[in-house]
């Protein structure tokens, strides 16, 4: 082939891939102001919805004990300072008050909870053992704790959100249940989830919806909602919290407490919803702490994870300086709503306070990977165990996207309009193509080890 051809098949090659580049920046466009125009339309319906002018306070608390930290009321009952008993019936009175406008604890315990409180209180009267091996062997000793109602607990409703489920109570307990309580904590009820944990609200058909503390007419976010409630609303001293792609972070984050979720496959996974503990290959979920205070996740943490304590370095002190500061204002995924200018102004203030802290300067992260996160997050979620469907319908049936369409309509179905859009979405959308996902994947967990260090 003569070079003049050669360079006209390039300078061809060239022009149309030049086409695409800018067709492909025209329809980016195109699709980002798509999605402002929704995006301002919501906005501007809900802003007669949520009438932040006339929402209604909840009714104060009567305990000034109730607002301090789990290790701090632990250590106070190690001292004999307060009794657990007395405690545990604050939170008991706490919830009665609250839950009505809150809609956060679907089952409890209470006379099993005053009864253990009692035990802990006459057993610290006799015990021979010091406040440091108390607080060593047992940290939250005559503390009472909720959890998820997806999460089992013996003998407590376990419906996951599922009507088909409705009478369905646990046999045992989820391991990190028994591990709060072998560290000393009081079960003292369960909390509202969405439809099988799957949804950034909670809301199901079996208990309905959950509420913001701060404004009932906002969402608790979920799926851990109820757990972040019952924390936030001072009803709950500290609480597990389940995590797959925000469950316990977004809660926390729209209830101002802390939802921690730790690094995946430290925590057991046995009796968190359907999952047993033994499921083959990596999963994105893990519990993690809930709490009102940073001061209560490690010790939390150190329950929650066992043995696998030796891996983390929990105890080692960290020094602020050396801290590297990285954040993330726009993702730039289409899929995604843009952050408000709200949301943005906090991060900003955020930002500053840390450099201010650690005497460095932040560096704003623009990893290309980011505007593929929920395309990402589809396919990762394809591969953990279970099949939605099936799940569904309790692991007796599929549910039918076709069969409860109608139903939906009609206001018959048992299932909630999230859960629906998730079988749309496995129906429509095509599988997330898994050479590329993968390729993608190591590619942004490259780059962010190189920029977390």
């Amino acid at each position: 082939m003569s070079s003049n051809k050669k360079e006209k098949k390039k300078s061809s090659y060239e022009v149309k891939k030049g086409t695409k580049r800018r067709r492909l920046g025209c329809l980016h466009w195109m699709l980002w102001l798509v999605h402002y125009v929704l995006d301002s339309v919501v906005d501007f319906i809900f802003k007669f919805v949520y009438d932040d002018a006339n929402r209604k306070l909840l009714v104060p608390i009567k305990h000034s004990f109730l607002v301090e930290s789990a290790t701090g009321l632990a250590e106070k009952i190690r001292n004999k300072e307060l009794s657990s008993e007395k405690l545990v019936q604050a939170c008991i009175d706490r919830i009665v008050e609250v839950n009505a406008e809150l809609n956060c604890v679907v089952d409890s315990r209470f006379q099993e909870a005053l009864a253990e409180a009692r035990g802990v209180d006459q057993f610290l009267v006799s015990t021979s053992l010091s406040v440091d091996e108390l607080r060593h062997d047992k940290p939250f000793l005559g503390v009472p704790f909720t959890s998820k109602e997806s999460t089992h607990a013996l003998g407590m409703k376990n419906t996951f959100g599922l009507v088909s489920r409705r009478d369905c109570k646990a046999t045992e307990d989820a391991e990190i249940v028994a591990r709060v309580k072998a560290g000393g904590g009081i079960l003292l009820a369960i909390t509202n989830v969405p439809e099988l944990n799957l949804w950034q609200e909670t809301r199901n058909n079996v208990y309905g919806q959950t509420n913001n503390p701060f404004n009932v007419n906002r969402t608790a976010g979920g799926s851990s909602g109820g757990e972040a409630v019952a924390i936030a609303a001072c009803a709950s001293p500290f609480g597990i919290g389940t995590d797959i792609g925000g469950s316990a972070r977004m809660p926390g984050f729209f209830c101002g407490i802390y939802g921690h979720k730790p690094t995946t496959g430290l925590i057991s996974t046995k009796g968190m919803t359907f999952r047993t503990g033994q499921e083959k290959g990596t999963t994105m979920v893990t519990a993690g702490p809930m709490t009102r205070y940073a001061a209560d996740i490690i010790p939390f943490l150190k329950l929650l994870v066992g043995d696998n304590v030796s891996k983390l370095k929990l105890d080692n002190k960290v020094d602020m300086a050396s801290v590297r500061l990285s954040y993330v204002v726009e993702p730039g995924d289409l899929r995604v709503s843009a952050v408000t200018k709200e949301m943005r102004s906090i991060i900003l203030q955020a930002v500053t306070h840390l450099e201010q802290q650690c005497g460095s300067q932040a560096h704003q992260l623009n990893l290309p990977g980011f505007r593929y996160s929920y395309t990402l997050w589809r396919y990762w979620m394809s591969k953990e165990p279970g099949n939605f469907a099936f799940d569904l319908g309790n692991r007796k049936h599929e549910v039918s996207l076709l069969m409860e369409l109608p139903k939906m309509l009609m206001g018959q179905s048992q299932h909630t309009l999230p859960a629906l859009m998730k079988l749309l979405e496995s129906a429509v959308f095509p599988p997330v193509p898994a050479k590329w996902a993968e390729e993608e994947t190591a590619k942004l967990r490259q780059a962010l080890i190189e920029e977390l260090g």
